[in-house]
């Protein structure tokens, strides 16, 4: 199982393509959860944070290994996900992966994930 939280930065002026991203995950929240099968995703969720005048998207991740990467995927949903990856994500800035420290999952839920 890999936990996983990632920061972001968001390109200068792309608020407002990323409000259309996040608005079009949310309304198509079936197909999505239909792609996360096939990446053996179990938790995705992405969080924003404005700090100093800089906008920032973070996803935390749980994921059992094994899965196909977003980038393989050919599924419309990916494709579109992906188109707006690259138009909101500032690739110059290098994100930064934090790094966990404890995980509180109690047994049973955790026995869920592996076996999911």
């Amino acid at each position: 199982m890999n936990i996983e939280l990632s920061r972001f930065r968001v390109r200068p002026g792309a608020m407002s393509k990323v409000g259309q991203w996040l608005e079009f995950l949310n309304q198509n929240m079936d197909a999505v959860l239909q792609t996360l099968d096939g990446e053996n995703m179990l938790v995705e969720t992405i969080f924003h944070e404005h700090l100093d005048g800089v906008d920032y998207l973070y996803w935390f991740s749980i994921q059992n290994a094994g899965g196909i990467a977003i980038t393989d995927s050919t599924h419309w949903i990916d494709v579109k996900h992906l188109e707006y990856w690259r138009a909101c994500i500032d690739d110059s800035y290098t994100h930064i992966d934090l790094t966990p420290k404890v995980t509180m999952i109690p047994k049973p839920i955790r026995a869920s994930f592996i076996n999911a």
